[in-house]
């Protein structure tokens, strides 16, 4: 269908699996870190790998898709300064409301994160980075949902769902943060059951969302000339 679709509009082929690739992009479809397997879109339009092919080096050049050897072809993060941003504001409202709610965190609670946190190391020998990052959501939910403060509690749950859009496959790109995000994960618990004081879990709290946004960013950098992670400044009054 899609191929008659474009030979009627006078697409070639390399045209129409570019802007069918595209558009997926565009609509959020393909989210950032999906594998782009060539076969199965070249079956999807009724064409062959060669011109998907030259559709993927072309949707490279523009940025919106990366390519690792022994992985392949996947989504780019397009939208790097918002995620930047994000992340840098949710590290701030998160580790506020998982310290605002340790204090009402029961050993149930605990048993039920370290039981998602168990589920998430089995997984790391095959990582699928979407249910990875489904299980991250769990783990931290069960920590910040206790929050007292429902505005706080509100931009956490606004920020995950922003996340969703932009990184819904970050392990995909930095699979060994997988590791280390569940190592503290595990420390994160054992500050909680200790007593820590708010500040000190506040601040661990932070600092491993943090360590999953520098390390997305750094990998970014290394694949871009002008990471966003720097953006302009802006004219002072």
């Amino acid at each position: 269908m899609a191929e008659v679709t474009g030979q009627a509009a006078g697409l070639s082929k390399s045209q129409l699996a570019y802007q069918w690739i595209k558009a997926r992009i565009s609509d959020s479809t393909f989210t950032p870190g999906y594998r782009l397997v060539l076969g199965a879109i070249g079956k999807e339009l009724g064409v062959s790998v060669v011109p998907v092919r030259e559709a993927i080096r072309r949707l490279e050049a523009e940025g919106l898709v990366t390519f690792e050897r022994n992985v392949g072809a996947q989504v780019a993060m397009i939208e790097e300064t918002e995620y930047l941003y994000t992340m840098q504001t949710l590290s701030v409202v998160e580790g506020v409301a998982t310290a605002l709610s340790a204090p009402f965190i029961t050993a149930d609670d605990i048993e039920r994160a370290r039981t998602v946190n168990r589920a998430m190391i089995a997984s790391l020998e095959d990582l699928n980075p979407h249910r990875f990052t489904e299980l991250n959501l769990d783990f931290h939910a069960i920590l910040f949902e206790n929050c007292p403060n429902p505005h706080i509690l509100e931009l956490v749950h606004r920020g995950w769902n922003r996340m969703k859009v932009l990184r819904d496959s970050t392990f995909s790109f930095v699979p060994g943060r997988a590791r280390e995000s569940v190592a503290e994960h595990e420390q994160l618990l054992q500050l909680i059951e200790s007593g820590s004081d708010a500040l000190t879990l506040e601040l661990a709290a932070r600092a491993h969302r943090t360590g999953t946004m520098n390390a997305l960013l750094a990998f970014q950098k290394s694949h871009h000339p002008h990471p966003a992670s720097e953006p302009s400044p802006r004219k002072r009054a």
